[in-house]
């Protein structure tokens, strides 16, 4: 078996993880981050770039190289009821240089960290190696094993980071408990090719009893048909062609386009679940983004949450890492940081999946409801959801090497 020795280990190279093994190592953290697949081209992920992550990239000069990369820039939103388009979303008063949500494929933003996180010394990404187990002594963890290409390996570190999503393994060995805060529906994605004349700030409608969800992609529009809790194997059961139908009826995408839906194969579920550690860490160990908190996928504001845990995580744990002096209380005070904001949108979300989504499913012919309404009548108030999905609660900015207040008087005595 190989065996290494660093600092922290990450495993999951999504966002979260390796933002932070980005962050870390340019603090000057040894850090190992791994990846289970050989690459980050897997579909029908966030593709979107929030303002705030947007601010955090021009906090560490990587903002034009970021957008140098093709991307389409949401700075508006709307949704239609029927045929009625209703404004809800304004981004552009949050920066002429951040004020919108960048649609990028996940992969290219990977790249693009993994690229940065390359260049700092300190820093390994290991691709095709899939954490396996923890290794604990005396109730503490102190590192993990994995397997790579070459077979299995140890890795010993003062920190395990846990950011390898919401079906986490080492979060469900290490014994911390999940409450689960229910979802009423699921989403079935897809895609449709794009037409040059329709909206390209559509985000999608609500028409003959089907919600659709359309994000602009360039040529394609990446499409999210909402579904009851455990309905996709009814529609399946009514079969494609009734499926491409009920998609056309809610969207008017001729049928020419929509029979590029030709096999299941091509519309993948998306169990939807809201749900959150009660307690994110252990001795040695901590979780952050979908493996600490599970979002839905209403107001796409998951990676926003994962990206802002990963700059916490390192602004908490860059100076006791480096520095060999890490305590509990470093990771209780990431979860201090980052547990009020996920609580609080989590709760605006099942709240809208309760009684929005859910109803509209049920009475399809319902009018936009009041918030929607007046959200399309007084422009000015479409700053705040636009804050809200834009920036998050309590937005993130990296600083190398800071240490917690309350940590530091833990480790100090005073």
């Amino acid at each position: 078996m190989e065996q290494m020795m660093t600092r922290c280990v990450i495993s999951g190279g999504g966002p979260a993880g390796l933002m932070a093994g980005f962050l870390l190592a340019r603090a000057g953290v040894e850090v190992v981050v791994l990846e289970k697949h050989r690459d980050f081209l897997r579909d029908f992920r966030g593709d979107t770039i929030h303002p705030s992550t947007l601010r955090i990239m021009e906090a560490l000069g990587l903002l034009d190289e970021l957008l140098a990369l093709p991307h389409y820039p949401f700075r508006h939103m709307e949704f239609s009821f029927g045929d009625r388009p209703v404004p809800v979303v304004d981004f552009t008063p949050l920066g002429e240089r951040t004020g919108f949500v960048a649609m990028m494929p996940q992969w290219d933003f990977l790249d693009f960290v993994a690229q940065q996180a390359a260049a700092c010394p300190g820093f390994t990404l290991r691709m095709e190696t899939e954490s396996e187990t923890l290794i604990e002594e005396g109730g503490r963890v102190t590192g993990l094993r994995a397997r790579g290409p070459s077979g299995p390996v140890e890795i010993r570190a003062d920190l395990v980071l846990v950011a390898d999503g919401r079906h986490s393994g080492l979060r469900d060995a290490a014994g911390l408990a999940l409450r689960d805060l229910g979802a009423p529906i699921d989403v079935l994605w897809f895609r449709v090719s794009r037409e040059g004349g329709e909206n390209p700030e559509s985000l999608g409608r609500l028409k003959d009893g089907s919600i659709i969800i359309q994000l602009n992609r360039g040529d394609y529009w990446q499409m999210a048909f909402v579904v009851p809790k455990d309905g996709a194997d009814t529609v399946r059961a009514e079969g494609l062609e009734a499926f491409r139908r009920r998609v056309g009826a809610a969207t008017g995408i001729e049928a020419a386009r929509l029979d590029e839906i030709d096999d299941w194969d091509k519309v993948k579920l998306l169990s939807v679940q809201v749900n959150r550690l009660t307690r994110w860490w252990r001795e040695g160990l901590l979780c952050i983004g979908d493996a600490a908190h599970a979002m839905s996928p209403v107001g796409g504001v998951g990676i926003n949450l994962a990206v802002q845990d990963a700059v916490a995580a390192a602004n908490i744990l860059a100076a006791p890492l480096r520095n060999g002096t890490l305590i509990v209380d470093d990771l209780r005070q990431v979860q201090r940081r980052r547990e009020w904001p996920t609580r609080v949108t989590q709760r605006v979300q099942v709240l809208l999946q309760d009684r929005v989504i859910r109803p509209a499913l049920d009475a399809p012919d319902a009018p936009p409801p009041l918030p929607l309404r007046l959200l399309a009548r007084v422009p000015y108030l479409r700053r705040f959801p636009a804050r809200f999905i834009g920036l998050g609660l309590r937005p993130e900015l990296p600083r190398a090497g800071a240490v917690s207040q309350a940590a530091e008087q833990a480790r100090t005595g005073r």
